[in-house]
């Protein structure tokens, strides 16, 4: 039981992380009408950048700052590749439906190069570690085999925080209002006077935000990464995402929870990679029983 209840503390950890990165991916699938498949490799890109600023300055808020600012930088970098895309393949600049495979090639391609280069053009290939924020996983609070850490609290605190002040952005602000209408109807947006193309430029500024934070926490959490962590972390992110339902950003909330918690606890009584295989045979059940996911798409 006791190993139960710490993968469960573990798993709630992740999953705030994976919280985030799904609402990022989801965010800009409804209002950029982008399928960003590897926004989660401009979060590890992030990550290395985060450690060169802490390898050069020693500081760790000049790490989580540079976390934020790349991530924001190179997701407003990346938006005008796909809308020049899409509007080479009919679709206007203000979006108007979601081009599933020009899209997601793309954002393949980016994510390609990224690790291409980080595989190869920083530490020499090798893992990078987070030794300044080693103190932050030492437990906070122990019972037997229970152990909390000082960096799960406060992953999962800034996790539900972001999330927070995400969701009240969406229901109780003007731009958020003007997400929603683009992704309920981006042709009725754009008529009742909505500037489409300028939202969704706001929409990658926002989820540059968000993938900053996954990548300072990341950080903290997992105390390393590596050049193939955004691939992974890209395939459960899609994974999230169909099985919540394309979209569906409260669904994804509740699915990324439990694929957190559903890791760590395979994780803990199994050995291998064997919580990969659960996820994406989870993920092919819901295909299989529900097509658009278990809380349904919202394209």
């Amino acid at each position: 039981m006791e190993v139960l209840i710490a993968q469960i503390i573990n798993g709630l950890s992740l999953g705030s992380i994976y919280v985030l990165l799904v609402t990022g991916f989801n965010l800009l699938l409804l209002v950029a009408m982008i399928i960003h498949f590897s926004f989660p490799v401009v979060v590890v890109l992030s990550m290395y950048i985060a450690w060169f600023a802490m390898q050069l300055t020693g500081s760790i808020a000049a790490g989580v700052a540079a976390a934020i600012v790349s991530a924001v930088i190179i997701n407003m970098i990346s938006a005008p590749i796909f809308q020049k895309v899409m509007g080479n393949r009919g679709r206007s600049k203000s979006g108007g439906s979601v081009d599933i495979n020009a899209t997601m090639v793309v954002s393949m391609g980016m994510g390609m190069l990224i690790t291409e280069f980080c595989s190869h053009s920083i530490n020499k290939g090798f893992p990078i570690s987070f030794q300044w924020l080693s103190g932050a996983r030492e437990p906070l609070w122990q019972h037997g085999l229970i152990s909390v850490s000082y960096a799960q609290v406060l992953t999962l605190a800034v996790g539900i925080i972001a999330v927070a002040v995400l969701f009240r952005i969406l229901y109780s602000t003007k731009a958020g209002r003007a997400f929603r209408a683009i992704a309920e109807n981006p042709d009725g947006a754009k008529l009742a006077g909505i500037p489409v193309f300028k939202t969704g430029l706001q929409s990658y500024m926002l989820t540059g935000i968000l993938g900053g934070i996954s990548a300072a926490l990341m950080a903290l959490l997992l105390g390393s990464a590596s050049p193939d962590l955004g691939d992974l972390l890209s395939h459960k992110v899609l994974g999230v995402s169909i099985i919540a339902g394309l979209g569906n950003l409260g669904g994804g909330l509740v699915v990324a929870l439990l694929l957190g918690i559903v890791e760590a606890i395979v994780q803990g009584f199994f050995s291998g990679s064997w919580s990969n295989a659960v996820v994406f045979g989870i993920m092919l059940g819901v295909v299989l029983v529900k097509p658009r996911g278990i809380f349904g798409t919202k394209l």
